[in-house]
């Protein structure tokens, strides 16, 4: 691979700079990116990054009131974990309002790091109650947002629609977006989406956009906690049974690994598939919570020949082609059920119990590994979870079942052991005959069935500055899977070590290890699976230069091995530069990277900035160079312009991600936001 001149030219670059010792502010950007790579550190575009990055803005705009912030809201800051909630909680308790943020330092479950983003997203001050005298208060005292997004790519052209290959409408993608807030107590949403090569106000969209989402959320409204009535999430317990929305998996912070169950949510995101439609509320009798909802909605599926029977969900959300918009809605689904939530001081006892009826039943799969696949056209599921705090130590788990096949249990402990040492154990039990529409636990497979796994971390935080996090799993698969033939097992393994002195410097060092097992790929003598390594190993340099300018460096090296075959190397090393002024006009960041990646199996992906409320996080797969611009221009008060561009040049074009792809491919997104 010809990458060592380039990577060492990147490097002595980045070094030649003074870092200057100020006590500047890390931008708000990058903070958000380090958090969400510290919850998925093998970031993929599977993961929607959109409720976090929008709950995140939320409180940046809008900080938590830490004297009336119950553990709910303090859930959705993602980052603390159920010891430090509750400490902080007990806090309060005992030592009546807090009068400072410097307070939290006598939390002994508060380290320093904590009490920084703890700050960067919460504030001080009073409680007050909060009223409306009249209707005219409802937009005169509200906060109200729109946003116009939209970006082309080069590849996406407009076809006329004539084959199944070939897009039905044009290469533009847009996005409308409007949020309502009143006083954080009622809120409302609205989302408009249109991908490339869907229609737009012709052919089989003649209303419009190809996507609408929307919601209206009421809190704390007489004996409603809750109420919504439109698009929804719903995330129970740890996350088995009924978990829609976002979910993590194995991320760098124990925090992750034990799922923070936040019950009702409004659904804000502009992914297609993970939500429900419909009513649902909460309603508080003492310490009791009860939480019914009603779901009816459309699935894309592939229906068999004879139109009686489903062959698969189809979870894209691309209506692009002739194909694609021949699966558009063809299931329709009705969801009924309810939660009830105990909760006491330091307990949290939790039952989960829905029914999910389809007007086609799915068909039975020909192939041997779909033998416990679901079939039929209801499906029934309850779960029972807990959750127990003893001093230092968190207890988590819960139990399903899915009516008339399987169980499925998860159970671990997270524990404090002293201001700078950390362990979790996780066991989790999932049966091969389990099944949920709505299945978001932590495995290694993409959904918990057919699994049994042991995961250990541990968390030790030195001074000053040093942190070290490494994580263990252990896993088994007793039925067939996609590509294995046979029962499986493999392990994972990631060390991590960082450095941060201060504020403005870092440096981390990652290494990850995993085995698992595949057919072979040429079925000749083989005697059974084979064995699949990957190895990443990654360097990561950021400092903050001044009160205007931060670097990031990363350099990134994976080895991906199938025995007997020969192994692939990829390799990807990018330089950031971010510009970010406290109470400047103007902001941008940029990046110039180079990738050398032998195959599909040795791609490498990497989180990008991108225009608010958006992600990218594109495959850096082949040879060649990439490079983005990103920035935000506030031209009056309340109205903000992004403008991003990013290109693409491959060296070759041996491996191509698709049919369109191309050796230099560019894109373009605008986005206006308006706030009044």
């Amino acid at each position: 691979m010809n990458f060592k001149h380039h990577t060492g030219i990147l490097i002595f670059l980045l070094l030649l700079l003074n870092v200057n010792r100020t006590n500047a502010q890390v931008p708000a950007e990058e903070l958000f990116i380090q958090l969400i790579e510290s919850f998925n550190p093998d970031i993929q575009d599977a993961y929607d990054q959109t409720e976090l990055l929008e709950q995140w803005n939320h409180y940046r705009k809008h900080p938590l009131n830490l004297n009336t912030a119950d553990s709910d809201e303090l859930r959705q800051l993602f980052f603390l974990s159920e010891i430090q909630i509750n400490a902080i909680l007990k806090h309060r308790k005992e030592n009546g309002l807090f009068l400072d943020i410097l307070e939290l330092q006598a939390i002994r479950e508060l380290d320093i790091p904590a009490i920084r983003l703890i700050g960067f997203f919460s504030m001080i001050r009073e409680p007050y109650n909060l009223s409306v005298s009249n209707a005219a208060e409802l937009f005169q005292r509200s906060e109200q947002e729109l946003i116009l997004r939209f970006g082309m790519n080069s590849d996406q052209l407009n076809a006329a629609g004539q084959s199944e290959s070939e897009y039905s409408g044009s290469s533009l993608r847009m996005l409308v977006r409007y949020r309502y807030n009143y006083q954080n107590k009622l809120y409302a949403s609205l989302n408009m989406e249109k991908d490339a090569g869907e229609q737009f106000f012709n052919g089989r969209k003649p209303g419009g956009f190809d996507f609408y989402s929307g919601n209206i959320f009421l809190k704390n409204a007489g004996v409603f906690k809750k109420f919504l009535i439109g698009d929804y999430s719903l995330q129970f317990g740890q996350g088995l049974a009924m978990w829609t929305g976002s979910g993590f998996g194995k991320g760098v912070v124990l925090n992750t690994v034990a799922r923070q169950d936040h019950g009702l949510k409004p659904y804000s995101s502009v992914n297609e598939v993970l939500f429900l439609r419909g009513l649902a509320g909460s309603i508080a009798f003492n310490k009791i919570l009860f939480t019914p909802f009603m779901s009816f909605r459309k699935y894309d599926a592939s229906i068999s020949d004879s139109g009686t029977e489903i062959n698969s969900l189809v979870l894209t959300g691309l209506h692009r082609t002739s194909a694609e918009l021949a699966n558009q809605n063809r299931l329709n689904s009705f969801i009924i059920g309810a939660n009830v939530g105990l909760s006491q001081k330091h307990f949290h006892l939790g039952l989960t119990a829905y029914r999910t009826k389809f007007n086609l039943p799915f068909g039975k799969g020909k192939y041997l590994y779909d033998q416990y696949s679901f079939t039929g056209n209801h499906l029934i599921n309850s779960s029972l979870y807990y959750s127990y705090t003893f001093r230092n130590t968190y207890f988590f788990g819960e139990l399903a079942n899915s009516y008339s096949s399987g169980t499925a249990l998860i159970n671990g402990m997270m524990s404090s052991l002293s201001s700078g040492v950390s362990l979790l154990l996780l066991q989790r039990n999932y049966s091969r005959n389990y099944h949920s529409f709505f299945n978001q636990a932590l495995s290694e497979s993409s959904e918990a069935v057919n699994e049994r796994g042991f995961l250990a971390g541990l968390e030790l935080k030195f001074n000053p500055g040093w942190e070290f996090f490494s994580y263990t799993d252990l896993f088994r698969f007793p039925w067939l899977k996609f590509r294995v033939d046979g029962p499986s097992k493999g392990y994972e393994n990631l060390f991590r070590l960082t450095y941060k002195p201060n504020k403005k410097f870092k440096l981390l060092a990652q290494v990850k290890q995993q085995l698992k097992q595949e057919n072979p790929d040429l079925f000749l003598n083989s005697a059974g699976l084979e064995n699949v390594y990957r190895y990443n190993y990654r360097l990561e340099l950021s400092y903050r230069i001044n009160d205007k300018f931060t670097l990031r460096n990363r350099a990134e090296f994976v080895k991906y091995h199938k025995i007997p075959y020969n192994p692939e190397y990829g390799f990807l090393n990018y330089q950031d530069i971010i510009y970010d002024p406290m109470s400047s006009r103007f902001s941008a960041n940029l990046r110039f990277g180079i990738f050398d990646t032998e195959g599909f199996n040795s791609r490498i992906y990497a989180y990008e900035n991108d225009v608010l409320y958006s992600y990218s996080v594109p495959a850096y797969q082949g040879s060649g160079l990439r490079f983005y611009v990103n920035a935000r221009y506030t031209l009056l008060r309340g109205i903000d312009v992004w403008l991003r561009y990013a290109h693409r040049s491959l060296h070759d074009n041996k491996f191509k991600v698709s049919e369109n792809d191309s050796e230099k491919q560019s894109d373009l997104r605008i986005q206006l936001r308006y706030q009044f």
